[in-house]
């Protein structure tokens, strides 16, 4: 058992405590900002690192929880020291904030390195910033508790309930078709998104915070609480008590995230029908903490863990709000607890089975019984091939079952924009059966991987009550689509990957059911295009982008820079001071 903390053995005691120049000017600057030595003297310096900003609406209430975030560290007795962190708005940063998630690891990082602090309340929630935040934290290995923005109000229209992201792709093609008007579609809007939060449904929002909970970087019911809810306001409060309790007893994130931990995140989010994007950042986050966690990990409990969250977009009719009041994820966690390591230790210091003793479902059908699913299997599944040797993904649960076995002849499309000026040519040569594929648009050759993988049906078949196809990309796709896309194609074709030499025509295959895709072509034709294959120009030339394509690893491996990975240098659980 690791032993407690000090005064004296406190980090930011190095700043503080030494009679000597520096010692004296960091005391000095400090009393410079109205602060006396009892402030600091003794106590726990607790960092929170706020990912506000004026254009994130999903952090919106993040300016005001800051503050009861203090109140909580200040009762506990620490010294709170509010830091900002690049804020990453999924709907306003381009080409994509994947681009950026690990930017803002770098920046969490190095903000907790070089500052004078003990421990640290990570605020996030938009999709990037939950990994990001967790990727950061866990290198710097000091104590960290994670407190999700948690989602936002459901949306109404016309007293129909709206989930976002889902109802949005819905009924945009029902707008492309001619059935709802250019009022209907600005009523839309403004009903929509009612409140500061996150999406509501499920997708990579409230996918990778309950995976934080999951692995035991939460307190126990964080993850999913509404962003406006006054349980919200306590639950700040709570973690800026429980960090100052975690500092002194120097309980650090590689205590907590274990290879168990990680295996616990999967069956969850397997089980709430989760975004395709868990895979990547789960990876990046397991192999940034020093667990080797990987694609068969996902597929060993694909097969396992069937989806019992009704909540949309695998789900028919409920939001997060509703999951919530339902008993949230510590009711989940335990209808499926054998599938759940329940020894794996938390940010509480108590362990996950002790977290979610006492935890009940209050509505049967929107947290379903495992013998009463929403789907037999886990949310997502994952194929191997010639035309995907390292993998690629297909979320089954939120698809049209007919297209889990299908055979089609090949739509390519080698770059977004004539992807888009194509699927509303009303004379494109294209059917039901066709895959459309675009590519050039993973990792490296999106850049950054950009939610490009749910292509739009094309507009002449939407028109003939088409509302599903196959569709195959080396993208991403939201967590909130639906629909039967496959992603993550690795290698991707901008680097030379078997995607890059798929041409119109092509015939390809595709069975969920045996975990296989493949690409109908002899291979001594995929030989002879390999060799007339040439590679695209770079897409940076300078600054943060050249140093991402030089970096960046596949989607199979996590997506992180090659250089932050344990493997090349594992955390010390006790950052150097600059």
């Amino acid at each position: 058992m690791t032993a407690r903390k000090t005064p004296e053995t406190l980090r930011s005691a190095r700043w503080f405590a030494p009679d000597d120049l520096r010692g004296f000017g960091h005391r000095s600057r400090m009393m410079q900002m109205g602060y006396a030595p009892k402030d600091w003297v003794g106590r726990p310096v607790i960092a929170i690192l706020n990912t506000w900003s004026d254009i994130n609406p999903c952090h919106a209430h993040f300016k005001q929880r800051v503050d009861d975030v203090k109140r909580g560290v200040l009762q506990a007795g620490g010294f709170p020291v509010e830091l900002p962190g690049i804020s990453l708005a999924e709907q306003y940063v381009k080409p994509t904030t994947m681009l950026y998630r690990n930017m803002l690891a770098m920046d969490v990082e190095e903000l907790l390195r070089s500052h004078p602090v003990d421990g640290v309340v990570l605020m996030g929630g938009c999709d990037k910033t939950t990994p990001a935040l967790l990727l950061g934290a866990t290198s710097a290995g000091l104590p960290a508790i994670y407190l999700p923005a948690g989602p936002m109000l459901r949306g109404n229209w016309k007293g129909r309930i709206l989930g976002s992201g889902s109802d949005a792709w819905k009924y945009w093609d029902e707008r492309r078709a001619g059935t709802i008007t250019d009022a209907d579609w600005l009523n839309m809007e403004a009903g929509i998104a009612r409140s500061h939060g996150t999406c509501m449904t499920m997708g990579t929002a409230s996918t990778m915070t309950a995976i934080a909970e999951a692995i035991g970087m939460t307190l126990p019911g964080a993850s999913s609480i509404p962003a406006p809810d006054a349980n919200h306001v306590r639950m700040s409060a709570e973690c800026g008590r429980r960090i100052v309790e975690m500092v002194w007893e120097d309980l650090t994130p590689g205590r907590i995230q274990t290879r168990e931990a990680f295996l616990n995140g999967i069956a969850v989010a397997m089980a709430m029908g989760c975004s395709t994007n868990a895979i990547i950042h789960l990876i990046a986050q397991a192999r940034r903490a020093g667990q080797e966690i990987g694609l068969d990990d996902f597929e060993a409990a694909s097969r396992k863990v069937p989806v019992i969250a009704n909540v949309r977009p695998s789900g028919d009719t409920y939001l997060m709000e509703d999951f919530f009041y339902a008993g949230g994820l510590p009711a989940l966690m335990t209808r499926i607890r054998d599938h759940l390591h329940l020894d794996a230790m938390t940010v509480s210091g108590r362990t996950l089975g002790e977290n979610i003793a006492g935890a009940e479902v209050y509505n049967d059908d929107v947290i379903r019984g495992v013998d009463n699913p929403i789907y037999a299997e886990g949310a997502l599944a994952v194929l191997k091939g010639n035309l995907a040797p390292d993998g690629c993904v297909i979320k089954p649960s939120a698809c049209d079952p007919r297209y889990l076995k299908h055979t089609g002849p090949a739509l390519v499309f080698d770059d977004y924009p004539s992807m888009k000026a194509a699927i509303d040519d009303e004379n494109l040569d294209v059917t039901a059966d066709h895959i459309l594929i675009l590519r050039n648009a993973g990792p490296q050759g999106g850049p950054g991987m950009p939610e490009w993988g749910m292509l739009p049906i094309p507009r002449k078949l939407v028109k003939q009550g088409v509302r599903d196809m196959l569709r195959l990309s080396d993208a991403r796709m939201s967590g909130t689509s639906y629909g039967a896309c496959i992603l993550h194609v690795s290698p991707e074709s901008y680097i030379g990957g078997p995607l890059a030499l798929v041409k119109t025509g092509d015939m390809i295959s595709v069975n969920v059911a045996e975990r296989t895709i493949s690409l109908d072509v002899p291979d001594e034709e995929l030989e002879r295009r390999r060799a007339a294959w040439v590679r695209p120009e770079p897409r940076f030339e300078r600054g943060y982008g050249w140093m991402f394509t030089r970096h960046i690893k596949q989607a199979h491996e996590g997506c992180d820079f090659d250089f932050l990975e344990t493997s090349f240098g594992a955390p010390t659980g006790e950052p150097a001071i600059y």
